[in-house]
């Protein structure tokens, strides 16, 4: 196949859409397709990856994030590299150009969805704008072949907003990348030793320390004894989180990547994920397959990834939130028990396999008629 991936997010930008496109486009390569990317134009975006072109189109900044301008560019890119199917990823303005531009030349189009509106929301109380966002998102959306939503949570999201011709596409986790066998690297003792100074429990939370990410939560585990804090990530919060964490131990890492995230979450033993808006949770999976066991909310994509009782818990506020944590720290056996189960869980989520998946979506796409606007009912699509 030739697949052109337009993405509102790119490299050097590190983000789950990011992630999620480099995987995909390291698949591609992998089997042989051939495929070019257009995204946002920022300083030190790469000419190209995993072999395949990269092209930008002007961008605006939007708190820290560019954001892609419709530009005539993205119609003479797709008409120049003619592609089979477009993979619009988290789309919006340039994923909606994208994507009007595939129906013109009559070219598939598989659109990622990628953010929650709906929590953003309620966060916000911002109901008559989200009501705005929901039909504008409804409008590009409709434009593409087939939707594909990250888990059921979002998936049902969609189809009361009305959107048509929906499929459930996951995310994949390196499998050799996040393993239980790091916590014996020299790398992941050096950081147990540096945060677990006096053989305290490890309880961490990895990701971007956004408003949406809700990481002050952490506060609620004040006065626990036997346990030490780490955070692994920044962005525009951590200001108020080390406010709200001030009198708590915590030891802020920063961002991290390559074989220092991973031995970071062989690091640590339980592992939080703290906010309510996740459309899928990445970084549940790569915990899960550390081996640790997991505590996340019970809303969103951690639904899907989290068997309460087996591999983690799921919790509906603080003050669960802070049982649960009292329940793993004082338990080392229950710890080792839900770590192997959550590392079994995501056994058959390799990015070969998952990709797999999201390629057969490609191909019923190309086989379906370009989209209509008529129904106005949403329908599941299998690949």
């Amino acid at each position: 196949m030739r697949v052109a991936v337009v993405s509102e997010s790119f490299l050097p930008t590190v983000n789950g859409v990011t992630t999620s496109v480099c995987r995909v486009l390291e698949q591609l390569a992998a089997q042989g397709h051939e495929a070019m990317v257009i995204s946002p134009a920022v300083s030190k975006v790469p000419t190209e990856y995993a072999g395949f072109p990269v092209h930008t189109v002007p961008a605006m900044a939007y708190r820290q994030f560019p954001v892609g301008l419709p530009s005539p560019q993205v119609s003479r890119l797709l008409a120049d590299f003619r592609p089979d199917v477009l993979h619009a990823a988290s789309p919006f303005l340039l994923g909606a150009q994208a994507i009007a531009a595939a129906n013109r030349l009559g070219v598939a189009s598989v659109a990622i969805y990628q953010t929650d509106v709906a929590g953003y929301a309620r966060r916000n109380r911002f109901a008559l704008a989200a009501a705005g966002v929901w039909r504008l998102l409804k409008w590009v959306h409709d434009g593409a072949t087939i939707t594909l939503a990250p888990s059921t949570s979002s998936l049902a999201d969609l189809e009361a907003a009305g959107i048509e011709r929906l499929g459930r596409w996951g995310r994949g986790v390196d499998l050799e990348r996040y393993h239980p066998r790091n916590r014996i690297s020299t790398l992941s003792r050096r950081y147990r030793d540096f945060l677990s100074p006096n053989g305290e429990v490890i309880v961490g939370y990895i990701g971007r320390v956004a408003p949406e990410k809700q990481v002050e939560r952490l506060r609620t585990l004040r006065g626990i004894p036997g346990i030490r804090l780490a955070i692994v990530g920044d962005g525009p919060a951590l200001p108020s989180v080390q406010k709200a964490l001030r009198p708590l131990p915590v030891t802020y890492l920063g961002r991290l990547s390559g074989e220092e995230l991973a031995a970071a979450y062989a690091a640590l033993d339980v592992f939080v994920h703290t906010g309510e808006e996740e459309t899928f949770g990445q970084t549940v999976q790569e915990a899960h397959a550390s081996g640790l066991p997991v505590i996340a909310p019970a809303a969103g994509g951690p639904l899907d990834l989290v068997e309460y009782g087996v591999d983690g818990y799921l919790f509906r506020d603080d003050y669960e939130l802070r049982n649960q944590v009292r329940a793993l720290v004082g338990d080392g056996a229950l710890r080792l028990r839900m770590g192997e189960a959550g590392r079994r869980a995501v056994l058959g989520r390799s990015w070969e396999a998952i990709c797999g998946e999201l390629f057969a979506y490609y191909e019923t796409a190309i086989a379906q008629d370009r989209p209509t606007r008529s129904s106005g009912r949403s329908t599941r699509i299998s690949a």
